[in-house]
Parts: structure tokens; sequence; C-alpha cells
């Protein structure tokens, strides 16, 4: 199945391979493109119109922000974290969001709150919408907003990552049906730092990465099957493998 959109606008053609990047992780916030999936280059260059240079340079990038992993004579997938990994990124976005929350809420310009606002009006039309893909995509990059009004570059890089991981991880271990971030606590974190609060929004900050962690199964299984014929439930009983 060909999870990249085929009918891509103009400026996303060219030599650069930020486009492709850009896509790339578009289609990964949006829960598009699966754990797994397999990128073939010659695809993505009749798709994006480039070289397989261009493709090998985006692949790359990718690969070194953990996004996608590639295998020694097998070519490019998208990543699965383990439950281990999912935790670690977690982990990583409750010391670093807060902090974030916090940054904004010391120095948000009007322009910035104005912008802030504007985005959690288009997470409330996605949502009204039934827009499953879109309001997904916008709550990832929420976080990547907060990061680019904090203005510090190395946020944006890191946010860009982690919440990438973390929605492959919330394809992979996710309890029932938790497709987007909780309605209301943008919101409430938006109005935290309208208000200049700056512990307040990291707190909230940090009690909303908590929601998202509880929403997903990060156990490991008690006990794993003794080889492939248990895992298929046809060992013989009192087999042990």
């Amino acid at each position: 199945m060909n999870h990249v959109t085929p009918d891509l606008p103009a400026r996303s053609r060219g030599s650069s391979e930020a486009p492709i990047r850009a896509r790339i992780l578009q289609a990964i916030f949006e829960r598009r493109l699966p754990p797994g999936e397999k990128l073939t280059e010659d695809r993505l260059a009749t798709l994006f119109g480039v070289s397989r240079t261009v493709v090998r340079q985006a692949l790359a990038r990718l690969a070194q922000d953990g996004i996608i992993e590639q295998r020694p004579n097998r070519g490019a997938y998208v990543t699965a974290p383990t439950r281990d990994e999912a935790r670690h990124v977690l982990a990583a976005r409750a010391v670093v969001e807060p902090e974030v929350a916090r940054s904004v809420a010391c120095g948000c310009s009007a322009a910035g709150l104005a912008r802030l606002r504007h985005h959690l009006a288009t997470e409330d039309a996605a949502r009204a919408a039934g827009d499953a893909g879109t309001l997904v995509r916008l709550t990832g990059q929420f976080h990547v907003a907060m990061a680019e009004e904090a203005g510090n570059p190395v946020f944006v890089r890191l946010l860009t990552e982690l919440q990438a991981l973390s929605s492959l991880s919330i394809l992979l271990y996710a309890r029932g049906d938790h497709s987007a971030c909780p309605p209301s606590e943008h919101a409430d974190i938006v109005a935290a730092i309208a208000a200049g609060d700056a512990e307040l929004a990291a707190r909230r900050m940090r009690e909303h990465i908590a929601h998202v962690a509880e929403d997903l199964d990060l156990r490991e299984p008690a006990s794993r099957p003794a080889g492939l014929a248990h895992a298929l439930g046809l060992a013989p009983a009192g087999e042990e493998r």
C-alpha cells in the first residue's frame, strides 16, 4: 500500500531534501505511515520528481533523527519504537516540554500568543469536523509550535523528532482509540501562557505529557512464547520449544 500522497504540490518538487523530509514527517504525524513501513528510494524519487541522491539525503537525515531505520542491504523503514524506547521518548518530553512552556510563558509576544490561539482554533475546527488525520497532525504540531515560540532552534529540532517518535509509539501501544491529545489541555497551557504564569504553564504541560503516557500500554509482557510453535499456538502440550 502506498502511504505517500502521490498528488504533490509543485512546491514539494525540486532538488532539496527538505520537502521530502517534511512530507514524510507529516505522514507520520497523521499516522498514515505506520511503524515498519518500507520507504523505497526509487518510488520516492518518482513521487517527488527528484534524484535518488536527494531522496537518500532526506532518508539519511531522518535516520540521524531516529525517525527511520536504515537496514544494510534491505533499505529504509519507518522506526518501530520498542516499549522501552517509547518510555525514553516520553521521559525526554517530560523533561524538555515543561521548560519550553515555562520559557514561552516568560516572554511570549502578542503575535506569538495570537499564533498559538489560532492553532487551537484549527484544532477545534478539525475536531468538530471529525477530521481525525488533520487533528492528529495539529495536536502534534502544537508542541513544535511551542518550541518555535520559545525561540530555541535546538528545541524545535528535538520536539519535531520526539513528536514523530511519539506518534509511532501511539500507533503501536495506544490503549483503545486515542488518536489525539485531550481537547482542553492545550487550551489550558495557552491560558497559563497568556496569564504570564510560567510555573502553571510548566505544570500543565507536565500533567499533559503524563496523560499521554497513561494512554499507552508500555508494560513489557509478563512472559513471552517459548519459540514460534508456542507463539502460533501449535506446540504439542508439554513441549517447551
